[in-house]
């Protein structure tokens, strides 16, 4: 019997890789057999990212499209799939951040941040889902958070879109079932990423964190792997 947890020669996608947790996602994943293909809007990052990631000896495919960008992510889910095949598993990981009071938070901003952490996993997941759909075969994991299901001041908005990502994952998980695609999430804490490097440094920030944590640290971005193994293997089915 083979090990439940293998992602061996799984075609894996994930939004918003080529950086933070995406990236340490990717590096997890590729060093244990999956067919990664990394993701950003922006080109020579990504590249940079690649590379990385092959100096480190877990070669990935890397693809630049907007998440929110409908047509350029039929495009590239297309290309993906004649070039590399079906995308067997898709991580919803690319998110937003900008931290405001709710009385001063612009309008434009607040489109940003719901688009990017609550729309373009709607318009990826769609978009995926639709050929999943047809091999009744597939598994996607959205990235939520902490924020998901606890608000803190400066980021509503944020809170709003990781939370409607909570319902919007019960609602793939409920309507694609029938198909053999399991929908889920994790929903991580205080990791240090690029995104929380700056409270991370905030000593105030950094010792109310500890304090109020009973593991009184930070998270490793890395010790969220165990939680994408299930999730992305039969383990989860």
């Amino acid at each position: 019997m083979g090990c439940m947890f293998d992602v061996t020669g799984k075609r894996i996608c994930i939004t918003g890789s080529s950086s933070g947790l995406g990236y340490v996602i990717a590096k997890g994943l590729a060093s244990q057999g999956a067919h990664v293909i990394l993701n950003g809007r922006d080109k020579g990052k990504l590249d940079q990212a690649r590379a990385s990631l092959d100096q480190e000896g877990c070669p990935v495919s890397a693809y630049p499209f907007d998440v929110v960008d409908e047509n350029a992510v039929a495009e590239a889910v297309a290309q993906i799939e004649v070039e590399i095949g079906p995308i067997d598993v898709l991580i919803n990981n690319a998110g937003r951040q900008h931290r405001l009071s709710l009385e001063q938070f612009p309008l434009d901003k607040w489109r940003e941040i719901i688009d990017i952490n609550l729309t373009g996993a709607f318009i990826v997941g769609r978009q995926v889902a639709s050929s999943m759909i047809k091999r009744k075969s597939g598994k996607i994991i959205n990235v939520c958070s902490l924020q998901s299901e606890l608000a803190r001041r400066t980021i509503a908005p944020y809170a709003a879109a990781k939370g409607g990502l909570k319902m919007l994952t019960r609602g793939m998980a409920a309507d694609w079932a029938p198909y053999n695609i399991q929908v889920n999430a994790i929903a991580p804490g205080y990791f240090i990423t690029d995104m929380t490097q700056a409270l991370a440094d905030d000593h105030e920030f950094d010792a109310w964190l500890k304090q109020r944590t009973p593991a009184q640290r930070w998270g490793r971005s890395e010790e969220l792997l165990g939680a994408v193994f299930l999730f992305a293997s039969s383990a989860s089915d």
